[in-house]
């Protein structure tokens, strides 16, 4: 499977922004599909992610601003960002991973998963 990520830019603080994630096939994995970030100078860490069920699990910084969803039959997965803070500043990925759970997946790096190339978030104070 190939990931390509999109929608990312440059937006003022209490902004939003919607990324996509278009994947090259379905993957049939009960969990997870996801996003994670990564500002320079810092560690990568997920952001949020969803499974076959449509269960959810985010970080917990953007609990009630950012929300995850995905449309099965376009192979596409979204996450809607508002009220952007200049901390959410980062590197966006798009990532599918076999993983046992959510939480494993979001928060153990999903070193094993399909990543793709990313695409720039920024939010100007």
């Amino acid at each position: 499977v190939e990931l390509v990520e999109s929608g990312g830019g440059s937006v003022q603080a209490g902004g939003s922004l919607r990324l996509s994630c278009a994947a090259s096939e379905y993957t049939n994995y009960a969990c997870c599909m996801g996003w994670f970030r990564q500002a320079p100078g810092k560690e990568r860490e997920g952001v949020a992610a969803i499974d076959s069920d449509g269960a959810t699990e985010y970080l917990d910084s953007v609990k009630g601003r950012f929300t995850i969803s995905k449309d099965n039959a376009k192979n596409t997965l979204l996450l809607e960002m508002n009220n952007l803070k200049p901390e959410d500043t980062a590197s966006y990925f798009c990532v599918t991973e076999e993983a046992p759970a959510l939480w494993p997946f979001l928060n153990l790096g999903a070193q094993g998963g399909v990543w793709g190339q990313g695409t720039q978030v920024t939010v100007s104070p």
